[in-house]
């Protein structure tokens, strides 16, 4: 524009042939300026929505200090804060879609963190959410042991439970213990221990026990069992009666108060009854004959009761004879 001026004034100069100064009556600027109507027309942004979002535990109680994540249907991050004194978090304007809810801290050493979620972000409204941690849960060592020598013992099955619900079964193994996690649903929440099944060779621990355990927190439960009492046999009661008590058996030189002596017959020979109970079994053939040295007192008593029934037999029969004599006599005269 300087340059413009310069010129418009030499030009003067020569015409008028004086020195005077005449500005230029057009100067224009160097850059140009696009018009009002050359500019694009904005388009309406849609209604933007909102999350928010409000900590708790299973108890009820609020979380401070956890922190979650908030991304777009294409993986980007359209968010990300922690929760406030009162457990919530808002994350504003957001386009309406799906977006996935990540929890990436508690913000307490007692609470896990929840699995993600989907959100969906409406136009001009606002999806309140409720995130509930669980407590974490509690390390549970269980032992079995003799109530006498304290031995741990192994095959000891109890149920761990709380209130109607059984939440935990473990059995010894061959150390005497096992492990397990049990969850807890408050600060200090109290539990009962039940053995269902005593190690062989014990008696079951029949009543229940009671412990608690706290979130993350290690606690022991022991059970004792009592050996099973074994009944020893019975022994045998002495008798009164000696060992050898006398048979009232009648031997063969004394006869029984019932028994009938054989009477030989008139010719003097006993009868066959006797004779076959009084006469030795024949040795089978092919064998050893006996000597006859073990059934000597026998065969001694039993010719003594021979001889005995003989005399009487024939003192008898003579009295027979002579009885019959004096009747012929008589009936003669």
């Amino acid at each position: 524009m300087h340059a413009r001026l310069v010129r418009s004034a030499a030009v003067a100069v020569a015409a008028a042939g004086t020195l005077t100064w005449a500005p230029a009556a057009s100067a224009q600027p160097s850059e140009l300026t696009p018009s009002a109507s050359a500019a694009p027309a904005e388009t309406p942004a849609p209604d933007a929505g909102s999350v928010e979002i409000t900590a708790k535990d299973t108890a009820g109680d609020v979380l401070p200090g956890a922190a979650f994540l908030l991304l777009d249907s294409a993986g980007q991050e359209a968010g990300r804060g922690k929760t406030d004194a009162q457990g919530k978090l808002a994350f504003p304007d957001l386009e309406p879609g799906v977006y996935r809810l990540k929890e990436t801290a508690s913000g307490s050493p007692l609470h896990e963190v929840v699995a993600d979620q989907d959100v969906i972000v409406t136009p001009g409204a606002t999806t309140r959410l409720t995130i509930t941690d669980p407590f974490k849960a509690a390390k549970v060592l269980l032992q079995a042991k003799d109530d006498k020598t304290g031995k741990l013992l192994p095959g000891a099955t109890v149920n761990i439970g709380t209130g109607t619900s059984t939440l935990l079964t473990l059995t010894t193994g061959s150390k005497g213990t096992a492990s397990g996690e049990l969850p807890v649903s408050s600060r200090k929440t109290q539990f009962w221990v039940k053995e269902i099944k005593a190690p062989a060779g014990y008696d079951l621990y029949k009543p229940s026990k009671t412990f608690s355990a706290g979130p993350g927190a290690p606690v022991t439960v022991t059970v004792t069992n009592a050996k099973t009492a074994t009944t020893p046999p019975p022994t045998q009661k002495p008798t009164d009666r000696p060992a050898d008590k006398p048979s009232d058996e009648p031997s063969p030189s004394k006869p029984g108060k019932d028994e009938d002596v054989s009477v030989p017959s008139a010719s003097g020979t006993p009868t066959a009854d006797k004779a076959a109970s009084s006469t030795a079994t024949p040795a089978p053939a092919g064998s050893l004959a006996h000597t006859g040295a073990d059934a000597t007192p026998w065969l001694i008593g039993s010719a003594g009761v021979l001889i005995a029934a003989g005399g009487g037999a024939l003192i008898a029969a003579r009295r027979r004879r002579t009885d019959d004599s004096t009747d012929d006599g008589s009936s003669e005269s």
